[in-house]
């Protein structure tokens, strides 16, 4: 994290807009997020907001270049159709898109086990941070576990036996994010890992009815480079890095957050979209 980059060519500038992300602002301390309706009295989110302009990029003329890929940027582009037309059935989506995720996943990036462990569906217009069967977009720049997190993920999900020995080698977390519409409102803008410094991250708890998780915020710097794709399809899905157990300059995360793209249509259809988050174990080298 932290890689100096040079500026991209003109061409991948030339579709870029300018925005505001909301980062965390700085010295808040540990912020909480809950992901149901908190204590009388209680926030739902805890933190003060930096809201920061920045210029998001289109990623699409670099991706065909291949300057992107999971462990390099922490992000990567896949083409995938899915056989799965209507994701209102929950019953559906774990029968036949979770097989279909794995082997996509598997696929991409060479692990040898994928363990998908939870799936969220969101909706601009009909979802809610009240409803965990249909969230609204998060629009914090954020990453979905830390380096504390991530190995209780392997705890949580496989046996102990299993866990111990996944443990002692490569492992890591991905989110595989799929639109269930062509995006024209808020679509994610992704955050190049080589621009991300250790300081920007802020532990932040996410508070279950069951237990605390946690996830990073991020304070804004003016190195990161953003990027998003426009108009993205539900035959195109974005792998995000959210965790890799790797230390040696591979991409251990990213952040990502939805956004307010400029010139967006006042009739423009809400943004649906489906987000998958899978442990991958590689092979013991």
């Amino acid at each position: 994290m932290g890689t100096v980059l040079d500026e991209p060519p003109r061409a991948a500038n030339r579709h870029a807009v300018e925005a505001e992300l909301n980062y965390l602002a700085p010295g808040q301390g540990r912020p909480v997020n809950y992901t149901f309706e908190p204590p009388p009295g209680t926030p739902w989110n805890s933190g003060e907001l930096a809201p920061t302009r920045v210029t998001i990029r289109d990623a699409r003329p670099l991706a065909a270049a291949g300057e992107f890929s999971l462990d390099r940027s922490g992000f990567q582009l896949v083409a995938h159709r899915s056989a799965v037309d209507d994701f209102s059935d929950d019953s559906v989506i774990r029968l036949v898109y979770y097989p279909e995720a794995e082997a996509l996943l598997r696929d991409a990036t060479g692990a040898e086990k994928v363990v998908i462990f939870d799936h969220t569906l969101r909706d601009s217009e009909g979802g809610s941070r009240a409803n965990a069967s249909l969230r609204e977009p998060v629009r914090r720049v954020h990453n979905d576990q830390t380096f504390v997190s991530g190995p209780r993920r392997v705890r949580d999900h496989l046996s102990a036996d299993e866990a111990g020995q996944r443990l002692k080698h490569r492992f890591g977390i991905v989110n595989l994010w799929r639109p269930l519409s062509v995006v024209e409102r808020l679509p994610l803008a992704l955050c190049d890992a080589r621009t991300i410094s250790p300081d920007d991250l802020v532990p932040s708890d996410l508070v279950y009815r069951d237990k605390v998780g946690e996830t990073y915020s991020f304070v804004a710097n003016p190195a990161h480079r953003w990027y998003y794709f426009p108009r993205l399809r539900p035959d195109e899905a974005l792998l995000l890095k959210i965790y890799d157990s790797r230390d040696d300059g591979t991409a251990r995360l990213t952040a990502h957050t939805a956004f307010d793209a400029p010139h967006t249509a006042a009739d423009a259809p809400p943004r649906r979209s489906i987000e998958l988050r899978a442990l991958l174990f590689w092979p013991a080298q």
